[in-house]
């Protein structure tokens, strides 16, 4: 992989979690190759708008045949996103590509090295002018999430142009990072679709999708996009990361003191340790002490090896339900995000306390 492209870098959060070994890391995967159903259904039990895909056979795009042909002439210039779904144990991984047209798709799948009967391609809507990018997580406690006005890969990769914004909701009222006008009417948008308080539509969903209810609240880890042509879409419905994040505390929204560095809670916990600020054409070349914690701009999967050797992680970009938080908080290591600028204020050698916890650095 080449530098520039480090922080271009988007893995699956089931490779994530293969990389470090997770437990849940194949029921992730499991979860994440088969959202389309579990959408499709809450559309029909909800009304739950979702970005339906259109699915073809992968044997059908390479010889042009079925009804691909047609679609294909249709819409060949049209922006898309292209998964490519293994269908049976013996495929490898997910493959994707992310804004080309359908065309360029297309190219991009018949030089992929892969049995076209093991693989089925999903042609998704990409959203070319994105308004609002949301992550969802309703557990126990409420709901919890980031927003962030921009592309979706702002929120899970942590490369963010604006700073999400952090919101949460007891089951009564929001709370808000940042106050912008028609957030708090989006997110209940969004909520109203997840909120389920007939008993038949939850006894259909709990037998369909073995789901489960906190104050008439569908439990589970949610993402949803906008767009100025296309309206809410919700693109994830997983069960599996809703209950890895059953736990997640709301007390993730913190007000500014007078620290050396602040930003919001990644992962819990505490450390000591000095600074080792890793820059992205560093990476590859980088080992840490133990005591050692490290700060970078934002974590992407190369910097992998260094989250596992690291006393504890600052990041300049990210938020609160990035890949790289919720991989630290697996990993059990002290987790700051969105600090905006540790890379510039820290200096290598710095001792420093992390807490975490409160978001701070001193």
């Amino acid at each position: 992989m080449s530098l520039p492209d480090l922080y271009t870098t988007q893995i699956s959060m089931h490779e994530w979690f293969e990389r470090i070994d997770h437990k849940d890391a194949t029921a992730v995967r499991d979860e994440d190759y088969s959202r389309q159903k579990r959408l499709e259904k809450l559309y029909q039990v909800t009304g739950l708008p979702f970005d339906k895909p259109d699915i073809f056979s992968a044997r059908d795009i390479i010889e042009k045949t079925g009804d691909f042909v047609e679609y294909f002439e249709k819409n060949k210039d049209v922006i898309c996103r292209l998964r490519l779904l293994p269908i049976n144990e013996s495929a490898g991984q997910k493959l994707r590509t992310v804004g080309q047209s359908v065309a360029d798709s297309v190219t991009w799948l018949e030089k992929q090295q892969i049995d076209p009967d093991n693989y089925e391609a999903h042609f998704l809507s990409f959203t070319t002018q994105p308004e609002w990018a949301t992550i969802f997580v309703i557990n126990k406690n409420g709901i919890i999430g980031e927003t962030v006005f921009g592309g979706h890969n702002q929120l899970t990769q942590g490369f963010h142009e604006s700073k999400p914004i952090a919101f949460s909701y007891d089951f009564d009222k929001w709370n808000l990072s940042q106050d912008v006008d028609g957030l708090v009417k989006h997110l209940e948008h969004i909520r109203s679709f997840l909120h389920v308080p007939e008993s038949e539509k939850q006894g259909d969903l709990q037998n369909a999708l073995d789901a489960t209810f906190h104050n008439n609240h569908l439990a589970g880890y949610f993402e949803t996009v906008s767009d100025v042509t296309i309206p809410l879409q919700f693109i994830d419905y997983n069960r599996v990361l809703g209950r890895i994040h059953a736990d997640l505390n709301l007390n993730t929204i913190h007000t500014q003191e007078n620290y050396l560095v602040y930003g919001q809670t990644g992962s819990p916990g505490s450390a000591r340790g000095t600074v080792r600020i890793v820059l992205p054409e560093q990476v590859l070349h980088t080992n840490l002490a133990p005591d050692e914690i490290l700060v970078c701009d934002m974590t992407n999967p190369l910097y992998l090896p260094l989250m596992m050797q690291s006393a504890g992680i600052i990041t300049d970009r990210g938020g609160i339900l990035s890949h790289a938080a919720i991989v630290s908080r697996e990993l059990g290591k002290p987790c700051i995000v969105g600090t905006g600028n540790a890379t510039q204020v820290l200096h290598n050698g710095q001792e420093i306390e992390i807490n975490a916890g409160l978001g701070t650095v001193k």
